[in-house]
């Protein structure tokens, strides 16, 4: 069965418009109740988190009414980290968990991503399932078994208690300065607390959400607001959150960033020296640097690729029995703490890093040599198969020939945004760039 609704992390699109409607939302709440209340029993439990979107109140009363007319009782979290709802999906007993978010787009954007009782992403095989259950009629509970719903005052604070508890014990932030970039999103609250209550002198930023600038100029995907607060407060370290807190980007105390690669081989080497590293392995995506293989190859350490996509990366950690994975975008998965990316949790391993070591981060975000990578992205329009034209397929298998060799190429279609990726690796920078400008032009004119 192909997928419709589906992508790479929930159900995305721009609010309001197909398919984050009230009305589609509503069906995919009745879909994974009918979904989560196969046995017919009245005690099945949902809860719901969401990020500061303003189209977020519209999309949580539609899945709570879609829930409950199938008998599923409410939780409601408010803004709450996307880990947060894997983290209280488990911890509340619940059969099902929803977190509202599309993540690092913009605030027109809006998505529905799904958790099974055990914390972790549904699998491919369970969306296909509410997929076709959203296409079919699905049986409204009987009146005496409709669902309640009601507000959790306290799940805010129960997430914060927990992310202190995987702070290494022994080790405080006193004396610390640290920035921390919220992306005016689901971490606004809770990112800023942790750090305070652990000793460290919090610089916030990004934390005056409105419903309309989540992403703006801040966060993760534009560093430069946290950096250049860095500098301008002689903070010791920076971290940014994305607008849903389960990605991370670090930057040192002169503003330069390390992306999810660098902060991964961070952490597999140090998990490897004190024997955490289950399997000697890291699990990584096709994204990941060249640079990171060598840096683990050199210290007996293996690399692990799958498709893009944090679930994928788990899927495969799960499979495995590995312990630490991630995506160069900053998902960094430590499912010893947490059963999906966390960028606050990661941020947390990195300060104990300082505080254990010593060292300043100028030290700690530069652990290997990346090889020249670059990345451009074609917007299509939907319905379109731009990578489908012979004329497209021949250029990448003319410059597939001539990096051989000397790096690689990918090309793939976003599973979040109507995107036609093209990304290559090269140590010659004006080869790559003449590979990658190629095929891009190529994209462009069959679009």
């Amino acid at each position: 069965m192909t997928r419709k609704l589906f992508g790479t992390d929930g159900v995305r699109g721009r609010a309001n418009s197909y398919p984050m409607t009230a009305d589609m939302a509503l069906k995919l709440g009745q879909a994974a109740g009918r979904f989560f209340r196969r046995d017919g029993s009245t005690a099945h439990r949902v809860v719901i988190g969401k990020d500061t979107r303003l189209s977020g109140y519209m999309l949580e009363n539609a899945l709570t009414a879609g829930l409950t007319s199938t008998g599923m009782n409410v939780l409601l979290l408010g803004p709450v980290p996307t880990p947060a709802v894997g983290f209280l999906t488990r911890s509340m007993r619940a059969d099902l968990g929803v977190m509202i978010s599309a993540s690092h787009n913009p605030h027109h954007d809006n998505g529905i991503k799904f958790f099974g009782p055990d914390g972790f992403k549904l699998s491919d095989e369970a969306e296909l399932e509410i997929e076709a259950l959203v296409e079919g009629d699905i049986p409204p509970a009987q009146p005496q078994n409709i669902g309640r719903a009601k507000r959790i005052d306290d799940a805010l604070g129960r997430y914060v208690e927990y992310a202190k508890t995987t702070f290494p014990a022994g080790l405080r932030l006193d004396g610390l300065k640290v920035v921390i970039d919220c992306a005016n999103g689901a971490a606004y609250k809770a990112a800023p607390l942790v750090l305070w209550e652990l000793g460290a002198e919090v610089i916030p930023v990004g934390v005056a959400p409105n419903g309309t600038n989540i992403n703006e100029k801040c966060g993760s995907t534009y560093t430069q607001t946290a950096a250049e607060a860095v500098v301008a407060h002689g903070a010791h370290v920076g971290i940014s959150l994305d607008g849903d807190a389960d990605r991370v980007m670090i930057l040192d105390e002169n503003g330069r960033v390390a992306d999810g690669d660098q902060i991964m081989a961070l952490f597999a080497a140090r998990w490897a020296e004190e024997g955490r590293l289950r399997g000697d392995t890291l699990v990584a995506t096709v994204m990941s640097n060249l640079g990171l293989e060598k840096f683990l190859d050199a210290r007996g350490l293996r690399l692990e690729r799958t498709n893009v996509g944090d679930r994928y990366v788990v899927e495969a950690m799960r499979r495995g029995g590995w312990n630490l994975g991630g995506e160069q975008s900053g998902h960094i998965v430590m499912t010893d703490y947490a059963t999906t990316g966390d960028g606050l949790l990661a941020g947390l391993q990195f300060l104990a890093e300082i505080a254990r070591t010593g060292l300043p981060a100028s030290a700690l975000i530069q652990q290997f040599a990346s090889v020249p990578q670059m990345l451009k992205n074609v917007r299509f329009e939907a319905g379109k198969t731009p990578l489908e034209a012979e004329r497209v397929q021949a250029v990448i298998k003319a410059n597939e020939a001539r990096i051989a060799g000397k790096g690689r190429i990918l090309i793939r279609k976003s599973g979040t945004e109507p995107l036609i990726r093209v990304m290559a690796e090269c140590e010659d920078e004006a080869m790559l760039a003449e590979v990658v400008g190629e095929i891009v032009g190529a994209v462009e004119r069959a679009v």
